[in-house]
């Protein structure tokens, strides 16, 4: 599935079961919402801290399916086309670090 899809399915998604878009300030605190579960179990299974018996059970990957959803909700609330803005956000990153990450002697 490419990016413009996943958006146009959101979109339907939305229009169809969800009935219409949260407010982006709202989707914008379910985003940070949902960012902080992806944290809790980052931390949690591959941190330091120790893991409850209660997120022994939780999926990572349904986690950031969520972060991406409400993250793919904000861009078609604002005119965002997501594949458009990561190409040039990939060809941004690849001009400013081109040698920085092979000349950090701390990635050695």
């Amino acid at each position: 599935m490419e990016i413009k899809e996943a958006q146009s399915i959101v979109d339907e998604w939305i229009k169809t079961i969800g009935v219409r878009y949260f407010n982006e300030l709202t989707n914008t605190a379910i985003l940070m919402e949902e960012v902080g579960e992806v944290a809790r179990i980052m931390a949690r299974r591959y941190g330091e801290q120790s893991e409850k018996e209660s997120d022994k059970n939780k999926d990572l990957g349904d986690e950031m399916a969520d972060v991406l959803f409400v993250l793919i909700c904000l861009a078609n609330q604002t005119g965002i086309d997501l594949n458009d803005a990561f190409v040039k956000n990939l060809e941004k990153k690849t001009k400013r670090d081109f040698d920085r990450h092979k000349n950090n002697p701390k990635l050695a």
